[in-house]
């Protein structure tokens, strides 16, 4: 089978497996959710094997999915891997790559991937600017970066989008909180506890929560913190002082290490937003170098991240 296509169909499984929703993952491919139902149809017919259980509200991985899951990962590591080498290898690449990225998703996540692609290709540097707004690639910067990243919506379609890594959002809190103020059984309670909030402008999934087939907002009533940065939201919930809704890969290591407790995840972690993390450039703008990071970092971030991948695990284990 051509490795493209081979690819393609086992990073479409992985993210429904991610997802739960052929509708979820339809969104993140140019497909219709009819179409990605028929592909895992003829995918599950070559491994001979049903890999997931089918209902109207979820799609969840058989046992021989799980597993097939384990090695299909492996498989599209190594393909993207093979591929950035043979690249590498036979252009030899040099040269600048300038790049801005969010600060706190910059120290926890990206710094250490630029690290290893420094490693792994010697004779490429990268220029990281972590900051708390973003370039206008079409404005007054246009030529001074390369890439930006971007959490969340994306607003200026001008720009080509590569999609890096789906976005899960979870309520949490300190187990001190919880076990001064009561642990909410849903979503519903919110209402009654206390909370920290985006001050402003607020991310277009926070609060919100499927609740009989329908994403719902329910959110505490009274917020004992407001903050336009996301660190300063974790502090407060470390600190005791209300549920938070959070990212996961803001708050994954705080919910392993139990310092945070996650809230509504009985079945599992919440589904992947329509939105998620993205790399931006302009078309004409792509370089060589540039491409050669974005695979690494795809083959680093998705299909599933390793934040949501380790929670998942953290999770079935309690």
């Amino acid at each position: 089978m051509n490795p493209d296509i081979l690819t393609e169909q086992l990073s479409l499984f992985l993210d429904v497996l991610h997802s739960g929703s052929f509708s979820a993952t339809a969104r993140r491919y140019p497909l219709t959710p009819s179409a990605v139902a028929r592909r895992i149809d003829n995918l599950e017919g070559a491994v001979g094997s049903r890999l997931f259980v089918r209902s109207t509200h979820a799609v969840r991985p058989t046992p021989a999915g799980n597993a097939f899951a384990e090695r299909a990962r492996r498989i599209v590591e190594e393909l993207r891997l093979a591929r950035a080498e043979a690249v590498s290898l036979s252009s030899a690449p040099e040269g600048v790559i300038r790049m801005d990225a969010p600060a706190a998703f910059g120290r926890r996540h990206l710094a250490p991937a630029i690290t290893d692609f420094l490693v792994a290709y010697p004779g490429l540097d990268v220029q990281l600017r972590l900051i708390d707004s973003f370039v206008d690639l079409q404005g007054s910067h246009l030529g001074e970066v390369d890439l930006v990243l971007r959490a969340g919506p994306l607003a200026d379609t001008r720009l080509v989008a590569t999609p890096l890594a789906g976005m899960v959002r979870i309520a949490c809190a300190s187990p001190a909180y919880l076990a001064n103020r009561g642990v909410p059984g849903c979503p519903s309670e919110l209402p009654q506890h206390d909370g920290l909030d985006w001050d402003g402008l607020a991310p277009p999934f926070a609060w919100r929560f499927r609740v009989d087939g329908q994403l719902r907002l329910y959110r505490p009533s009274r917020l004992r913190m407001t903050a336009n940065n996301a660190e300063a939201l974790v502090f407060g919930a470390l600190s005791g002082l209300g549920i938070a809704h959070l990212p996961t890969w803001l708050v994954s290591d705080y919910l392993l290490r139990g310092e945070l407790i996650p809230l509504f995840c009985e079945n599992g972690l919440p589904e992947v937003e329509t939105t998620g993390i993205y790399a931006l450039r302009l078309e004409h703008e792509t370089n060589s170098r540039s491409r050669l990071l974005l695979e690494f970092l795809k083959s680093r971030f998705s299909p599933i991240p390793p934040w949501d991948l380790a929670l998942r695990s953290g999770l079935r284990s309690r």
